[in-house]
């Protein structure tokens, strides 16, 4: 049986793992790929960082209800196939980034049960999955897809990582993306990305000015560019 078309590396806090996601899903069935949606961990990247110092108020716990949410859908995955994956990151990140109150939603709040178990159903699956969101032995699990992940780039990056065509296809950070292409866009977006990408000596291409992403959770609506910003290392960090 043939593998996936592309492996995608999501943290289902990071806004622009979010949509990136939702371009590489508009890609997807324009082109007929299969989506094999798997784990990276940002706290885990940023264990050795001093957030109090390094970050914005907010992101440690934001990053630390990322890492529950991926024990749930480690568990999910473990029990009930890796095809459950792409649906229930997809209920995750509408509550998070798209919904009408996302923007007022507290960060630890995401790493809740009362916040997962609406979301595990809307997915189809049980809503005793939850009891994952605590169970720290799926950490090991999560820890070597993460750095599966960063064997594929190098380690100074963050999430989405693109893999097409594994194992032996062509692997990228990002794009790090504010706005979601038009569905004729996305895959012209797509052609380009993996043209570059797949140059051998190509290493980086880069600009930290960003719009605010195009989600209500920042406060920007559908269609509305938000502000530019200056993303430090592409987290916003105090300092670099």
């Amino acid at each position: 049986m043939a593998g996936p078309d592309i492996d995608y590396y999501f943290d289902p806090v990071c806004p622009f793992a979010w949509l990136t996601s939702k371009w590489v899903r508009s890609v997807a069935r324009q082109r007929g790929y299969t989506v094999n949606w798997r784990f990276i961990s940002l706290r885990m990247l940023n264990a050795h960082i001093d957030y109090e110092s390094q970050f914005p108020p907010g992101y440690e716990a934001g990053h630390t209800s990322g890492l529950r949410l991926l024990r749930v859908a480690a568990r999910a995955r473990a029990e009930h196939g890796a095809a459950v994956v792409g649906p229930l990151y997809e209920a995750i990140g509408a509550q998070v980034f798209d919904a009408e109150d996302s923007e007022g939603l507290d960060p630890a709040e995401r790493g809740s049960r009362a916040f997962v178990e609406p979301l595990l159903a809307e997915a189809g699956l049980p809503v005793d999955l939850a009891e994952a969101l605590e169970d720290t032995g799926w950490d090991a699990e999560l820890r070597a897809e993460t750095d599966r992940a960063l064997s594929l780039t190098g380690k100074d990056v963050g999430t989405p990582i693109v893999h097409f065509r594994p194992p032996e296809g062509t692997a990228f950070f990002g794009p790090v993306i504010s706005r979601l292409p038009a569905e004729a866009d996305a895959v012209l977006l797509w052609d380009h990305v993996v043209g570059l990408a797949s140059f051998p000596g190509f290493a980086e291409l880069k600009r930290s000015l960003r719009e605010r992403p195009q989600l209500r959770s920042f406060g920007v609506a559908p269609g509305e560019a938000g502000m530019e910003e200056d993303w430090h290392g592409g987290s916003r960090k105090l300092r670099r």
